[in-house]
């Protein structure tokens, strides 16, 4: 039985990228341990206009000054470069309102294709410096699986779809999720931030103890079919 890993993230969250490679490296460590990983909606920041906003102005005022943005940036570079991401801040010119993303995610999931959506989007936006607030860049990432731009548009306008994510993340928010990423194992255990791969490989081990325990457990007294015996 593989173990059912939501992984709670936004688009917009450098560490979230960090936690998806961290994990591919913990899985990579145990590879006879199975896992089902479904991506959950979270939006850091739902108050950023549909058009975005110009990132190194909006960092300032998140955090300060444009020193401590700059500290910031230099940070998740080192971090980046042991984690083979190519964070280049100085080419990002605009933050964006997520939901869109993850509408267009809730849609990808439907069709298979969720997971490498998800790393396409951290890779246009936080490697290749793209504007996801524009639809046109939407329309041609999402050409890459075959969607044509009538697809995109119908999908980015479905309000019922919209609801449906805000739902999913007000649910998450229930649960005490307010920092992300956030891993949910089994819907039992909770891990909050971008874990060292160790730790989630210790996680991984004793889930699955506990799962074979269980298993055991449950198995209880029977009959021998085989061998005739109670």
């Amino acid at each position: 039985m593989n173990i059912k890993i939501d992984i709670v993230s936004d688009v917009a969250c450098p560490w979230c990228y960090v936690g998806k490679k961290r994990l591919e490296k913990a899985l990579a460590m145990v590879p006879e341990i199975g896992v089902d990983i479904t991506w959950q909606p979270f939006q850091l920041d739902p108050s950023v206009p549909k058009e975005g906003r110009d990132l190194k102005p909006y960092y300032e005022a998140k955090f300060g000054s444009a020193e401590k943005v700059q500290e910031i940036f230099e940070h998740m570079g080192r971090v980046g470069e042991v984690e083979e991401i190519a964070f280049d801040f100085s080419k990002m010119e605009r933050t964006m309102n997520t939901l869109p993303l993850h509408v267009l995610m809730l849609e990808a999931e439907k069709e298979g294709f969720k997971s490498e959506l998800k790393a396409r989007f951290f890779k246009a936006y936080f490697e290749d410096a793209k504007d996801l607030s524009k639809t046109e860049n939407l329309v041609s990432i999402m050409a890459e699986y075959g969607w044509s731009t009538e697809k995109v548009s119908s999908v980015l306008s479905n309000t019922e779809m919209m609801e449906e994510v805000k739902a999913k993340i007000a649910y998450f928010q229930s649960r005490g999720v307010s920092a992300v990423p956030f891993f949910i194992f089994n819907d039992k255990y909770g891990i909050s931030g971008a874990q060292p791969p160790q730790t989630l490989v210790d996680t991984l081990r004793q889930i699955q103890q506990e799962m074979a325990a269980e298993t055991t457990i449950a198995a209880g007294e029977s009959c021998d079919v085989e061998g005739g015996e109670c």
